[in-house]
């Protein structure tokens, strides 16, 4: 794709994509913005990088980008692939720096201070390696792993095939080298595991074939299930996803697995309230201000974007979209709602500076061929 294609389309009056009640920009500047965005292209094996809102390069030669998952610590940027790669790369120069394979089919991982951990499908493992991928230790668990997380010297994560989960500790904490032994094991856990959010000292857990949610206190490994107001499951096209984004100050917001709903609980896992969406929830997606939570959906709604108000904790905005919503993402610095349209090769973003929902328009869109995952990197100072 040449530079004239991906360059940035500046005004909302030349684009006529949005929603008929999309209010129209006023200006054509494109303001600068200090997020420096990674969106996954799922069938080039690329990311690209948009930088100062315009389209700045792609990092090639990445492997299965299907179901790619991209994090940063430090100044370091790591992803994971379909295929089993872990590769790390330099963020600040877009440059890919080594890869290791890890297995035929790797699905989520977690970077510690001295080390990344990689939940595999496909060898049934969990492999540790050291910030520059020299492997460290492998992790027999006979089953696939998901929902991997940290909390100080433990590692969690959930097995889907034997409905159990894992808690590792590490014996040299604060060592170069870590080594982790199995610390707790809990058994009967929940039918069919698939992700998992952590919230300080909770780890939550859902699953496909109970109607309940685990949670899993890591301070005192004390375990109990929460039951779930579930209706009858309809069919599920693509796989709930947790994560930090989905913890507000009051709440947890879970999307149900093939039900309309958002299930909306306190800290202390006391139900508050189900509310009702367009489809079936894929992401719950939390702005940094924690004022509002988007929805995404699969299926027929897969274009579909509703707006939840936490604090009335109802839809207050539905947005509709040219073709499938993978991903969404807040930006952390400036008052923009990320979208990647999948089939219609474009990112775009929204411009949310309004208290008001339905004042938000279209401002900015980049073409980025069939984008995924979108992952927004910071800089740290003194890294």
């Amino acid at each position: 794709m040449n530079l004239l294609k991906k360059s940035i389309i500046m005004g909302l009056a030349l684009l006529p994509l949005a929603a008929s009640d999309l209010p129209k920009d006023p200006s054509l500047v494109v303001p600068k913005s200090k997020d420096k965005i990674f969106v996954v292209e799922r069938e080039n094996s690329a990311l690209a990088v948009i930088e100062n809102n315009l389209f700045k390069d792609e990092i090639k030669n990445m492997h299965n980008f299907n179901h790619a998952v991209v994090k940063f610590r430090d100044n370091d940027g790591y992803v994971i692939t379909r295929d089993g790669y872990i590769v790390k790369f330099d963020p600040i120069n877009e440059k890919k720096l080594k890869e290791f394979k890890t297995s035929k089919s790797a699905i989520g991982f977690i970077i510690g201070d001295n080390y990344v951990a990689v939940a595999n499908y496909d060898n049934k493992t969990v492999e540790i390696l050291d910030r520059d991928l020299n492997p460290i230790q492998t992790i027999k668990t006979g089953s696939r792993n998901v929902g991997i997380k940290e909390y100080n010297d433990y590692l969690v994560f959930a097995c889907m095939d034997s409905d159990e989960l894992w808690v590792l500790k590490d014996e040299h904490p604060g060592e170069k080298t870590p080594k982790f032994v199995l610390f707790k094991k809990i058994v009967d856990a929940g039918k069919v595991p698939f992700d998992a959010m952590i919230d300080k000292n909770l780890y939550v857990v859902g699953f496909f074939n109970s109607k309940n949610v685990g949670v899993l206190d890591l301070d005192s490994m004390k375990y109990k299930k929460v039951p779930l107001k579930m209706g009858k499951k309809e069919r599920i096209l693509k796989v709930p996803h947790f994560g930090f984004w989905s913890i507000s100050g009051d709440y947890f917001f879970i999307p149900a697995v093939g039900n309309k709903k958002v299930f909306v609980f306190d800290h202390n896992f006391n139900f508050i309230k189900s509310i009702e969406v367009e489809g079936n929830p894929v992401f719950t997606s939390l702005s940094p201000d924690k004022k509002w939570l988007a929805v995404t959906f699969s299926g027929e709604k897969f274009p579909i974007v509703q707006i939840v108000d936490t604090k009335k904790l109802k839809v207050v905005r539905r947005l509709e979209f040219p073709g499938m919503i993978l991903h969404v993402r807040w930006s952390p610095t400036h008052p923009y709602l990320y979208f990647s349209v999948n089939d219609k090769n474009m990112v775009q973003a929204y411009k949310t500076s309004d208290d008001d929902p339905k004042k938000w328009w279209l401002n900015l869109e980049w073409q980025i061929p069939k984008p995924s995952g979108i992952f927004i990197f910071q800089k740290k100072e003194n890294s």
